[in-house]
């Protein structure tokens, strides 16, 4: 009587097993179709289309009316004085040796 029961046990089993698997296997096919019919409307475009008329000019536009700012030019003191160290020279404990030469 035990090999009765178990057999319609593994017969019970193996048939949710494959309903499981068969609906998995249907929800990824509606997935993928649903995806590739959504994916033609996401792509992105890196640039615009070129328009086929130019913009329009406006008068005075939004150009700037003053010349554009000149870049900054350091005092002849500050040239001849160089670029000053970031940091603080380290302390001579913890300079090491110069490496020599092979």
């Amino acid at each position: 009587m035990a090999s009765i029961n178990s057999k319609q046990t593994l017969r019970r089993d193996l048939l949710l097993a494959g309903g499981l698997l068969g609906i998995g296997a249907l929800v990824a096919i509606i997935s993928l179709a649903e995806i590739r019919a959504n994916h033609v409307d996401h792509v992105a475009q890196a640039t615009p289309e070129p328009s086929a008329t130019p913009a329009e000019s406006k008068p005075g536009g939004t150009r700037p009316t003053t010349p554009a700012p000149e870049p900054a030019r350091p005092d002849v003191e500050a040239q001849k004085e160089g670029v000053k160290p970031a940091l603080p020279p380290a302390p001579a404990e913890k300079v090491a040796p110069p490496m020599e030469k092979k």
